[in-house]
């Protein structure tokens, strides 16, 4: 090696060094994927390495609205968004100088979130061919890649709660046929890491609930469940497609349950304190690990 390359390859290595690792958390229903994620989070910024949190969907952008309401049928995108508009409408009326009912209004406004408050597609979220549900998602990504972009540069680490990886397991979980999975993970792979240019992570977790066991969860949720959450076949082909997935593509599974063939109840899920733990020891070292072979 000449020394003008030499000196290039150290300088090459060094900006690596200096930009933030992208850690990919996913995980099946009610694995607790956000709760991990911020715990992560903490652990790691009292720790020195500053560190954020991105989820996908962002149903904060428009794109993720797109996905909550018309797709995955979550009430709240509509209600916030129509009721936003009550002043507007009453100004409106007043303006034409109509008798304002307020009440009147609230009766009108609260019909109309009612009407849009749920999925869009007549056949149901679980139904629609995953190709066309995918475009949705992997657009929402390509949306605000910029975010993760502009973190990692500055050499601040990103958590993301959900990622690429959603898309192979809960399309390709509508797929009976494994080789139409593979498939489908093969295409989300171009389309999203090659054709679209999101980032690639430096570390996978699989959070390992099984569905039998969630549903023990999801009965305690006060929240409305979505299109998805609704469906129990669903989110076993789901669950299934994301073994599959984290086999394929070098994910670390944590499970969630204690004894896999015990009894299922509340008692045999580990603690989001246990959980934690392992996550923790788990990307401390594969962190250290990148520092030495970088």
């Amino acid at each position: 090696m000449s020394k003008m390359s030499k000196e290039t390859f150290i300088e090459r290595k060094k900006e690596i060094m200096k930009k933030g690792k992208i850690i990919v958390i996913e995980g099946t229903d009610c694995s607790g994927k956000e709760t991990q994620s911020k715990m992560l989070i903490n652990r790691l910024t009292r720790n020195g390495e500053k560190t954020h949190y991105l989820c996908y969907p962002d149903y904060e952008t428009p794109t993720g609205k797109i996905i909550g309401l018309p797709y995955l049928g979550k009430s709240y995108i509509a209600e916030d968004f129509i009721k936003a508009t009550r002043e507007k409408v009453i100004e409106r009326l007043e303006e034409k100088n109509k008798v304002v009912d307020e009440s009147t209004v609230d009766t009108i406004i609260d019909a109309v979130a009612s009407e849009f408050g749920h999925g869009w597609f007549p056949e149901g979220a679980p139904q629609v061919p995953g190709k066309i549900a995918s475009l949705y998602y992997a657009a929402d990504r390509a949306y605000n890649k910029y975010k993760i972009d502009d973190l990692v540069s500055k050499g601040d680490n990103v958590i993301l709660d959900r990622y690429v990886y959603s898309n192979f397991a809960h399309q390709g979980g509508k797929m009976v046929d494994e080789q139409d999975r593979i498939d489908m993970y093969e295409w989300l792979y171009d389309l999203e890491f090659n054709k679209m240019g999101l980032n690639e992570p430096d570390i996978k977790i699989f959070l390992h609930m099984p569905t039998e066991f969630a549903a023990l969860l999801k009965a305690l949720r006060e929240e409305k469940l979505d299109e998805h959450e609704l469906n129990g076949d669903y989110l076993k082909r789901a669950e299934n497609a994301y073994i599959e997935v984290a086999n394929r593509y070098d994910f670390i599974t944590i499970e969630c349950v204690r004894d896999m063939n015990g009894p299922v109840s509340l008692e045999n899920i580990k603690t989001k304190e246990e959980i934690s733990e392992e996550l923790y020891k788990i990307v401390r070292e594969k962190m250290d690990q990148i520092k030495l072979t970088k």
